[in-house]
């Protein structure tokens, strides 16, 4: 096992993180709250934004971010998965955190960890090592005046729920990691309304009556405000077609917002928007925080969260979207009525711990064609089971296999017409690695 000392180099950090660390999931907080007592309790000198939810999670972080950030705050960010590069998971105002200041901070926590593991407890996940690694960051390093804070799974038992915020935010409660989070919507919701703490405001888009009764219980018992979409506050949305984007009116307890516009398609970031609206409403209301009505305008402009209904090529389109569950799913096909093109040629892949029946389902009855593939992690379902399980849902659609992403979009591109849509989703890890081949294959957006 490479020495933590030795650590140079970020991939140092990643070698030593696949041997001494603990692999796989692993609910819990013991480990958190031993590590972070003896790190001198960082999450305590942050101002945290935490956000649950079973989607809309790292969405509806980007708009808040964007927002503080064009307020003059200097904004950290921590959320996951990645698309492109590691250090996208750690950011600060917007930019990743530099690979010294990694390497940094992960030699404080692997030595911990060796510590712990000597003593003969349990080691780290991965997981707890990056939140570690960005509590410590952001506390004694890039000293940001809020930290928009994403949970990895669940809320309750989720190593990022160490943390005492000034607003719990849970986006929606679908069925997701049912595994650990429970198989009913009222199981997955107890976990995710597991970040509700004492006093604390909780913004929340949750719609499901099973999930909302959880929710408003656990707001009760925990005293807290909580401010629900379409009771509390409400959108209006001003459809316009063609345009790259949403535009809404946003209605809230304290002020509206007219007609403000964000660069992410879907009626579902319609609902993202508002919540990221309502949560600087809070922190307007109770935090003393500066956000006057046009800089909260130009921040929701200004926002980027790729691989979320983003456009990357043209003639033919090329959507990627990180659609990766029921709902997700659910949303992707709705989204895509806005859409003009003549042929919809699908390109997928999913992972293996995934419910990929309910993910093909609502996407299935939209397409023309359907190319399985997968990407290039463990986790992967193979292309092949993939495709069976296509064949299974619609015997009639025409499948074929692509070994690797780059060549089933390659040959799509090639044979699509120019009016035709090639849309790419089913994890964030095949989106990824997507964008990751068009920029290297110096692809331009005009095709």
């Amino acid at each position: 096992m490479a020495e933590a000392m030795g650590f140079t180099i970020a991939d140092d950090v990643f070698q030593w993180m696949r041997e001494g660390c603990s692999q796989g999931v692993r609910p819990g907080l013991d480990r958190m709250e031993w590590m972070c007592a003896r790190l001198g309790n960082p999450e305590r000198r942050l101002k945290i934004i935490h956000i649950a939810g079973t989607n809309g999670k790292g969405s509806t972080a980007a708009m808040t971010a964007s927002i503080l950030r064009q307020a003059g705050y200097p904004t950290g960010m921590f959320t996951s998965p990645y698309l492109q590069h590691w250090g996208e998971r750690i950011t600060m105002d917007g930019d990743p955190i530099p690979e010294s200041e990694f390497v940094r901070w992960a030699k404080v926590v692997a030595d911990l960890t060796e510590e712990r593991a000597a003593a003969g407890l349990d080691r780290v996940t991965e997981f707890e090592f990056w939140t570690l690694v960005a509590l410590l960051y952001f506390a004694r390093e890039a000293v940001p005046w809020f930290v928009v804070w994403e949970t990895g799974l669940g809320g309750r038992l989720d190593s990022t729920n160490v943390v005492l915020p000034l607003v719990s935010v849970i986006t929606n409660v679908g069925h997701d990691h049912q595994a650990f989070l429970g198989e009913s919507i009222p199981e997955i919701a107890a976990e995710k309304a597991g970040i509700i703490k004492a006093g604390v405001p909780v913004v929340s888009a949750v719609e499901d009556e099973e999930a909302l009764l959880v929710i408003r219980q656990r707001a009760k018992e925990k005293n807290c405000r909580l401010y629900l979409l379409n009771r509390d506050f409400k959108v209006e949305s001003f459809p316009e077609k063609g345009a790259e984007g949403e535009a809404f009116t946003f209605i809230g307890p304290y002020r509206s917002l007219e007609k403000v516009s964000i660069p992410l398609k879907g009626a579902h970031q319609v609902k993202n928007g508002a919540m990221a609206l309502m949560i600087c409403e809070v922190l307007r209301q109770f935090y003393a925080t500066l956000l006057d009505k046009e800089t909260v305008r130009q921040g929701l402009e200004k926002v980027f969260w790729p691989g979320r209904l983003e456009t990357v090529a043209d003639s033919p389109r090329i959507l990627l979207d990180g659609a990766h569950n029921r709902e997700g799913a659910l949303a992707l096909a709705d989204a895509l009525t806005s859409y003009e093109y003549d042929q919809l040629h699908f390109l997928t892949g999913v992972m293996a711990d995934k419910e990929r029946e309910n993910i093909l389902a609502p996407l299935l009855p939209l397409v023309d064609t359907v190319t399985a593939t997968q990407a290039n992690h463990p986790r992967s379902l193979p292309a092949v089971e993939l495709a069976d399980t296509i064949r299974s849902l619609n015997p009639e659609i025409a499948v074929r296999i692509a070994e690797k992403p780059w060549e089933g979009l390659a040959q799509l591109r090639e044979e699509a017409g120019g009016r035709d849509l090639i849309l790419v989703a089913g994890t964030l890890f095949l989106v990824g690695e997507i964008r990751h081949s068009l920029r290297t294959q110096k692809w331009d957006k005009g095709g």
